[in-house]
């Protein structure tokens, strides 16, 4: 039996639309991956207790408020505090061009904006846990 990609799904922060989160956990889920969706304005403490606790394989996040730089910092910071600093985190969403280098440099993984197609991002997904269980 081989192992199945769990992802844990985010939206942080007071960002209350989540079509986007629905259609990347449905797609991913359809891609054979288990979803763990924590549902709206989670806090970035939630999102990683939730992250350790369901021992994911990566974290996905999705922004639309434009709180991503202060939001996304805090995520690796927990992360760090909590061990877990081995989890992928993706970022996706309304991100602006200009802020993709800045959280590549804080350390996402990947970041997915809005054009991004699906099989692409289940790739990438794949790719991201394929090399977090071969540390």
């Amino acid at each position: 039996m081989t192992h199945r990609i769990r992802v844990l799904i985010a939206k942080i922060g007071l960002d209350g639309h989540d079509r986007g989160a629905k259609v990347v956990a449905r797609t991913l889920r359809d891609a054979g991956m288990d979803i763990i969706y924590t549902g709206l304005h989670r806090t970035p403490e939630e999102v990683v207790t939730a992250a350790a606790q369901e021992d994911v394989d990566v974290i996905g996040i999705s922004l639309l408020s434009g709180a991503h730089m202060t939001l996304v910092p805090r995520i690796f910071e927990l992360l760090k505090e909590a061990g877990a600093e081995d989890i992928p985190v993706a970022v996706g969403g309304v991100i602006p061009d200009d802020d993709v280098p800045r959280l590549r440099e804080l350390g996402v993984a990947s970041v997915f904006l809005q054009d991004t197609p699906l099989d692409d991002l289940v790739k990438r997904i794949q790719e991201l846990a394929a090399s977090r269980q071969s540390r």
